[in-house]
C-alpha cells in the first residue's frame, strides 16, 4: 500500500511551492489558531468554497495535513501524479469507499491530521451545502477530535490576476469537537454527528456563507467584523 509522502518531502515540496504562491497571490487573515492541537491525530473539517481552499489551508496550518480528494482528480495525468506523490487519499464520493476509509483510519492511527471537506463539492461562495456522511463515520469510529475551520474569500481568487492583485482571504478555526468512539455506528448516529460538524463550521462563517445551516447554534463564536 502506498504510504503518504515523507515528512521531509512534504515540507520541501508541498509547503515550498504553496508558500511561494500564497506569498504573491493572497493576503490571509487567520483567527482562532490557538485551537489547533500541537500534536496527535485530528480531523480538519472545512467548508469548501473554491479549488484554492486546500492550498490556503495547507499554507496556514502548522502541521502536515493528509487531504482526502475526489477520485476524479487523480485521473488527470499530471494532477493525479502530484496527488499520489504528495500522499493524498483518493475517495469515491457519495458512496461507501472502504479503501479510502481504511487509509484515513491508518493516517489517524499514525497521529496525523486528516483533511476533509464534508460537503463533498465546492459551493462557489453560495453558502454551505448539506454535509455528506463520510466525515462523521470516520470521526465516530476513530474518536479523533474534529477541528472545524471556516474559509471564505477564496471565491474571489483568480490566477494569474492575483499575482498582481492579492486577494483577501479569511480562515477561522474553532474549538475541537469530541465524539466518543463507537464500534457500531447507526445511521442516526451518523446523521446527528454530520449535523453537529456542519453546525460548528457554519457558526464560524459569516451569515451569508452559512447556506442550509443558516440556523447554526448561536453564542459560541463572535460575529464576523463588518464587511466579512
Amino acid at each position: 500500500m502506498r504510504q503518504p509522502a515523507t515528512t521531509l518531502f512534504y515540507w520541501l515540496n508541498i509547503r515550498t511551492w504553496v508558500s511561494f504562491i500564497m506569498l504573491f497571490a493572497a493576503r490571509i487573515e487567520v483567527q482562532g489558531a490557538e485551537h489547533i492541537p500541537k500534536k496527535g491525530a485530528c480531523i480538519l473539517v472545512s467548508n469548501h468554497v473554491n479549488v484554492a481552499d486546500p492550498p490556503v489551508l495547507t499554507y496556514v496550518f502548522p502541521r502536515r495535513v493528509v487531504w482526502m480528494a475526489k477520485r476524479e482528480l487523480f485521473q488527470a495525468p499530471f494532477v493525479g501524479l502530484l496527488f499520489r506523490a504528495f500522499g493524498l487519499i483518493s475517495v469515491r464520493r457519495f458512496e461507501a469507499d472502504l479503501s479510502a476509509l481504511r487509509r484515513a483510519h491508518q493516517a489517524l492511527r499514525r497521529g496525523q491530521v486528516l483533511g476533509m471537506f464534508p460537503e463533498g463539492t465546492r459551493s462557489g461562495g453560495r453558502g454551505l451545502k448539506e454535509g455528506e456522511p463520510g466525515t462523521a463515520i470516520i470521526a465516530l469510529r476513530s474518536a479523533a477530535p474534529v477541528l472545524p475551520v471556516a474559509i471564505w474569500g477564496t471565491e474571489n481568487v483568480k490566477l494569474p490576476r492575483d499575482l498582481r492583485h492579492r486577494t483577501k482571504i479569511w480562515v477561522r478555526f474553532g474549538p475541537p469537537i469530541a465524539f466518543p468512539e463507537r464500534k457500531r455506528v447507526t445511521k442516526e448516529d451518523v446523521a446527528a454527528a454530520t449535523a453537529e460538524i456542519m453546525a460548528h463550521i457554519a457558526e464560524l462563517l459569516p451569515a451569508q456563507y452559512r447556506g442550509v445551516y443558516g440556523t447554526a447554534r448561536p453564542g459560541r463564536v463572535a460575529s464576523a467584523p463588518p464587511g466579512r
